[in-house]
């Protein structure tokens, strides 16, 4: 395996080289490991072969899409990409003791010692391969997948706990990958193929039953989840976002939608849509037959549909109505897109048999998510939220929420993010100056973008420039909002959310939002005293 994933070390060291003049009779176990090695005709198959050099009887000890973990022994996938070509780096993978490269164009030369495979998409072989090495992980256990633009995390970590009781759930999403027996950072939202059908294999043999993981449009677009077979696939929302990469809306849209219309290589069991997005009666409409569609909102046409509903800032309830009955709900998150997140996986579990009445139980437990409406609390006498939300539609909403149910000032600090869209940026600003008593724009992840091309760009969007200054430094921006908040306000630190770190052109460093609130709030009360 790859990367945080276990090594097979006997089956690696087989493949070593070994030093001069050792007698290989000595070597017997590694004969006989080396003899029992995958071969590569077990993974590909000759019709997606476009042109080959070498044996395809060759044994493999693994696969790698990253020339710096590839291990001896390994099948390498020499990818395209959008800022680097991966045929730039076979010349290291074999250096590193690949045995064979999979490629969209054979090289001009060509090691005799080394296997060269031409197909015509490496990111499909990629994904087709990766799921036969680990012999089908998907289909040993129900997968569930969510796409959308915002709630894709709150809905999969719902998922986890409401489904979980005493069985295993697995999870993949933007915060972490909990494998059934151990939990890791995440490093991306949707992972490569590779990883994804790594980790779902390491949950089936932790006894995972269910595995749930959100879908990114990137993700669907680049192949990473081909051919997965889903039991659920969710759809949440729709808004303007990651157009730096899909350039339309409408493209946008159409990626998502690949998750619903076996694009990606098999459509799911049941089709989940948010039918109060604008979205949701359009990608309802293009689900093919067979497929079971549940759809959740508040609208009256909604199968799964909350009624009744009333917000506050200690709680949300509301009436859970579907096909079979109705409840009443207390849920301790906050906010009408949280119950939208609620609905979605009510829904999701009810189209997959699941009892919401039974299921529903276990929502007192649930602790919340990491950085989505984070509540801190360190004895200040007004609200201090973190949040995740980094597009206008997402700031929007918690804006919108969190200006009628506080009784003082509503404060913000914020930022965009560089290297990405830069059209939503005066978007952003507007949202919040249109909810937003004050306002500290601020550095968000700059990335290797200069922040005042950043400011510029969103300066097109400020309509009151008396409710917004503009601060280079996020810590001293955070601590101005609060010099700022009194008794009775709300203050949202919104953008990063659980982000434990802040992203520049040559460096991250370490900087967490909640952390840096309660230092803050430590030291100035420090100071009062």
């Amino acid at each position: 395996m790859i990367g945080y994933l276990t090594h097979d070390y006997a089956l690696i060291d087989a493949f070593r080289a070994r030093p001069h003049g050792r007698v290989r009779k000595a070597d017997s176990v590694s004969q006989r490991i080396f003899k029992m090695a995958p071969k590569l005709s077990d993974y590909i198959q000759e019709g997606e072969i476009v042109a080959a050099r070498g044996t395809l009887d060759r044994p493999i000890s693994g696969l790698a899409m990253d020339s710096r973990r590839v291990v001896p022994g390994s099948l390498f996938f020499a990818l395209p990409g959008l800022r680097t070509d991966g045929g730039t780096y076979i010349d290291q993978a074999i250096d590193r003791g690949a045995v064979a490269i999979v490629t969209n164009k054979l090289p001009s030369t060509m090691p005799a010692k080394v296997t060269f495979i031409q197909v015509e998409d490496p990111r499909a072989i990629l994904a087709r391969v990766s799921q036969r090495y680990y012999k089908f992980p998907d289909r040993e256990m129900q997968v569930i997948g969510v796409t959308g633009t915002n709630g894709k995390t709150t809905v999969t970590h719902l998922l986890k706990h409401l489904l979980g009781g005493d069985q295993r759930v697995g999870l993949l999403g933007t915060i972490s990958y909990d494998l059934g027996v151990r939990t890791v950072p995440s490093f991306k939202t949707t992972p490569e193929a590779i990883d994804i059908f790594g980790m779902l294999a390491q949950m089936r043999d932790a006894g995972c039953r269910q595995a749930v993981m959100e879908v990114s449009s990137h993700g669907i677009d680049q192949k990473r989840v081909l051919g997965m077979q889903f039991d659920a696939a969710v759809f949440t929302n729709l808004t303007r976002d990651h157009l730096d990469y899909h350039q339309t809306l409408d493209a946008y849209f159409a990626a998502k939608a690949r998750l619903f219309t076996g694009e990606v290589g098999s459509t799911p069991k049941v089709a989940v849509i948010n039918l109060d997005d604008t979205h949701g009666a359009q990608l309802a409409s293009v689900v093919p037959e067979g497929v079971k569609v549940v759809t959740y909102g508040e609208s009256p046409e909604a199968l799964v549909r909350a009624e009744e509903v009333s917000l506050n800032f200690k709680n949300t309830t509301f009436k859970l109505v579907w096909p079979e009955g109705s409840m009443c709900v207390d849920s301790p998150l906050i906010g009408r897109y949280n119950v939208s997140n609620l609905l979605a996986a009510v829904a999701t579990a009810w189209g997959l048999g699941r009892d919401p009445a039974v299921i529903m139980a276990r929502l007192k437990s649930f602790a919340g998510v990491s950085g989505r409406l984070e509540r801190i609390e360190e004895g200040q006498p007004f609200n201090v939220l973190v949040d995740y939300a980094h597009t206008d539609d997402a700031l929007h909403n918690a804006l919108g929420m969190l200006r009628t149910i506080t009784p003082g000032r509503l404060l913000v600090v914020f930022g965009c993010g560089g290297n990405r869209d830069r059209s939503k940026r005066p978007l952003m600003v507007r949202a919040v100056q249109e909810f937003a008593d004050y306002s500290f724009a601020t550095a968000d992840n700059p990335r290797g973008e200069s922040l005042a091309q950043i400011f510029d760009d969103m300066r097109a969007g400020v309509t009151a420039p008396e409710k917004l200054t503009w601060i280079d430094d996020r810590r001293r921006a955070i601590s101005l909002a609060l010099d700022m908040a009194k008794p009775g306000d709300c203050l949202l630190i919104a953008g990063k959310g659980h982000e434990s770190y802040q992203e520049f052109a040559d460096t991250v460093i370490p900087f967490d939002d909640r952390q840096v609130v309660r230092e803050l709030i430590g030291i100035k009360t420090l100071k009062r005293a």
